[in-house]
């Protein structure tokens, strides 16, 4: 098993925030898998479906959708689509660094 590194404020803060404030442990969830695809192995970004989010997660796929609305209207991550029907491709951010 391999370890990542991760910032304080994710666990200290973020993690309160998106699971007591904002009622949706699944975006922490899925913000915290996102940034160990890619903070954690040193990738700007990742190609994810929903449904492979939801399978490496453990969430259902309507979770994640939810999920990521979340994330990106709080500017968490970003999401970039080739068209309409490609594969999202996922950047973490850090607003608070």
């Amino acid at each position: 098993m391999r370890s990542f590194p991760l910032d304080r404020y994710v666990t200290d803060t973020l993690m309160r925030d998106l699971i007591s404030h904002d009622k949706k442990p699944s975006a922490f969830v899925v913000y915290l898998w996102l940034w160990s695809r890619t903070h954690g192995c040193d990738r700007p970004s990742v190609h994810q479906s929903h449904q492979q989010l939801a399978d490496a997660t453990g969430l259902s796929k309507s979770a994640v959708q939810s999920a990521v609305k979340v994330l990106l209207r709080r500017h968490l991550v970003g999401a970039r689509q080739a068209s309409r029907t490609a594969t999202p491709e996922y950047t973490v951010h850090r607003p608070w660094a």
